[in-house]
């Protein structure tokens, strides 16, 4: 049925238009639905914790059985080696304690007989020694039994376990089949109802926000905290004691406690610190909307969104704004961070100011721009396949983050990281399922490339992670660290395996040998050193920098090309640690390089921004560039002239 144009308008203004008493039922409506989904959402969550527990029983059930399974013919062998044995020493035990008793019975007598007479001492003595014998003999005896005993329990049990646990076996795997399957299916439950309870709670906030009654946190206040208290209130500086990176960092408040207030602003220490300006120190005070802000979320209940934890960082909640546009043109050339070939050697991606450059290698002439990323792009790394690529960047004590950007089209296709502060590596698994960074806030991460789920979390190093690489084989990730260190770490679990400190210097660059053996790093100290995976210890040390080093690349071959401040990139071969060539005519610091085995060319990128790509063969210098789109040099006649 159609209605006139009329009645919408008047279904609109009737909307507009609701009496207090039509939105506090709506209000009250809604939030019971969200309380029904809650229920249901705890519901479920006790049925998947149920449902983990049962088959983390029934694994070590299962993993129990078959490790005696396993272990039950070889107890069994061994216990028969040593069946004849045993019996022997029984029998010669038990007769040693059957010849043992005549003799203490006639050394008692003897010894009752001598009462009174001289050799009375001599003969008790005897009788003593006899009766101590006996008691020797008998323990050694009932030992020999008992080890006989259990040798013989040993074989009967093992031989029970070979001819029984293969059925238990079978039968364990298909209950933990089974309940590994209903498992999945509770996980699978759960993840609807919390979504279904995260949809109707932020319903019932909207309308409650629309009202005045609520403050978004995530919206509203994360980004005036992140932006303007986290400099100096964060895990590393937290003045006063207190960390506000987190909302329970906030509402735990400092070392004089807590400093909100639920419902009273005006009782709050935070909110009076903000209001007289004494916080931010040494910075411009809040705007008045944003006090305005911080006030009303307090008097509202200081709540957090629905669907966050207490403990998420303030930069994993609030809502990510576009990056500031990369200039049309360049007034003057950035630093290039980074570059790298594509698989197939026909383009060459740089570093920009918020965005990544694509060049044509032949005659260094612009591709296109990417755009949309933070203000300093420190590393970009293609996928195995070539299809992806990954760029780390930062905005320095900011925000961090890696994206994935499709190779055909230059389309982001994942924003995977939300830190604080900038992430300066990211690399691939060999096979492109994973994808590893490490940045200032001292972590290395871990992504599933298919689904951008976080997999690991590693937190072990002091300082920046400066170079993050998988082992060839993807069992292992290597890092290089501002502490000082490279670590290894199970790229699973993230256990750390070995610490190297062989620098005693920051470290930049971190590689692996073709062979996953050793770890192959660079850093402030002026050496590439190669030291095994297994024990940390060094097999070599190349010298001949003449400053930091700041990049490697290692091939499938084992060739390392690294680059330097010392305004040289170099190739060195990883066997015999033996310099192969020099690549000529930077004039500033070089910081990044790229070497392509398609084309056999290797490109480093210098601090003025200028391009070098050299062929390897011989050294010859290919093509030069300024990486930066529209930058003009200036004419030197003309500067001459002023």
């Amino acid at each position: 049925m159609r209605f006139p144009p009329f009645v919408f308008v008047l279904a609109t203004m009737t909307s507009l238009l609701i009496p207090a008493t039509s939105f506090a039922q709506s209000e009250a409506d809604l939030k019971k639905t969200a309380d029904v989904a809650v229920a249901k959402k705890d519901v479920a969550e006790k049925a998947l914790q149920a449902a983990r527990q049962t088959l983390q029983q029934k694994t070590a059930a299962f993993a129990k059985l078959k490790s005696e399974l396993a272990q039950a013919p070889n107890k069994q062998k061994a216990a028969e080696a040593n069946l004849k044995k045993q019996q022997d020493a029984a029998t010669k035990a038990t007769a040693a304690a059957t010849a043992a008793e005549p003799v203490r019975v006639a050394a008692a007598k003897a010894a009752t007989d001598a009462k009174g007479k001289p050799d009375e001492k001599a003969k008790a003595d005897a009788a003593k020694k006899a009766a101590d014998a006996l008691a020797k003999a008998k323990t050694a005896a009932a030992a020999a039994a008992l080890a006989l005993k259990q040798t013989q329990e040993t074989i009967a049990g093992s031989k029970k376990i070979v001819a029984g646990h293969p059925a238990l076996v079978k039968t364990a795997e298909t209950e933990l089949a089974a309940i590994t399957t209903n498992t999945e299916k509770a996980q699978t439950t759960f993840e609807t109802d919390l979504a279904d309870a995260v949809a109707k709670q932020r319903t019932h906030e909207g309308v409650l926000i629309k009202a005045g009654k609520l403050v978004s946190f995530s919206e509203k206040i994360a980004p005036i905290f992140a932006q303007r208290c986290l400099a100096c209130h964060n895990a590393r500086t937290a003045k006063g004691r207190f960390n506000m990176e987190s909302f329970s960092g906030i509402m735990k408040g400092g070392e004089s406690g807590s400093v909100v207030e639920l419902g009273d602003a005006d009782g709050s220490t935070l909110f009076s610190m903000i209001e007289d300006g004494s916080m931010p120190e040494d910075a411009d005070p809040l705007s008045k909307e944003q006090i305005a802000l911080v006030k009303q979320w307090i008097n509202t209940g200081a709540k957090l969104n629905a669907g966050f934890t207490t403990r998420d960082k303030l930069i994993a909640i609030m809502p990510k704004a576009a990056h500031p546009k990369s200039p049309e043109a360049y007034r003057v050339p950035v630093p290039v961070t980074a570059l790298t070939f594509n698989p197939t050697g026909t383009q060459l991606l740089t570093s920009g100011y918020h965005e990544v450059i694509v060049w044509n290698p032949a005659d260094g002439s612009q591709v296109k721009r990417i755009t949309n990323v933070a203000e300093r792009v420190y590393d970009i790394e293609f996928s195995p396949d070539g299809k992806l690529f990954a760029v780390a960047a930062g905005t320095p004590s900011q925000i961090g983050e890696v994206k994935l950007f499709e190779t055909a089209t230059g389309k982001e296709v994942a924003d995977l990281v939300r830190s604080e502060d900038s992430i300066f590596s990211v690399a691939f698994s060999a096979d492109g399922t994973r994808i590893a960074c490490g940045g200032a806030d001292r972590a290395i991460r871990v992504y599933s490339v298919a689904t951008g789920k976080q997999q690991t979390l590693i937190e072990d190093h002091a300082d920046w992670v400066m170079g993050i690489a998988f082992s060839p084989d993807g069992t292992k990730i290597a890092s290089a660290s501002r502490d000082k260190t490279s670590k290894v770490f199970d790229a699973k679990t993230g256990e750390s395996l070995v610490t190297y400190n062989g620098h005693g210097n920051p470290v930049f660059g971190v590689g692996f040998t073709p062979n996953n053996l050793q770890v192959i790093t660079a850093g402030a100290d002026k050496q590439i050193r190669i030291w095994n995976v297994k024990d940390a210890k060094q097999v070599r040390a190349i010298g001949g920098f003449g400053s930091n080093v700041y990049r490697i690349q290692v091939t499938k071959d084992g060739q390392i090309f690294s680059s330097s401040a010392d305004k040289t990139a170099r190739q060195h071969n990883s066997a015999d640690g033996k310099a192969i060539r020099s690549f000529t005519g930077h004039t500033d610091w070089v910081y990044s390089v790229s070497y392509d085995p398609t084309t056999k060319k290797v490109a480093a990128g210098g601090y003025d921004g200028e391009v070098r790509i050299w062929n390897v063969a011989d050294g010859k210098e290919l093509v030069t560039f300024t990486a930066a789109p529209g930058y003009k040099k200036p004419d030197a006649a003309a500067s001459a002239s002023k």
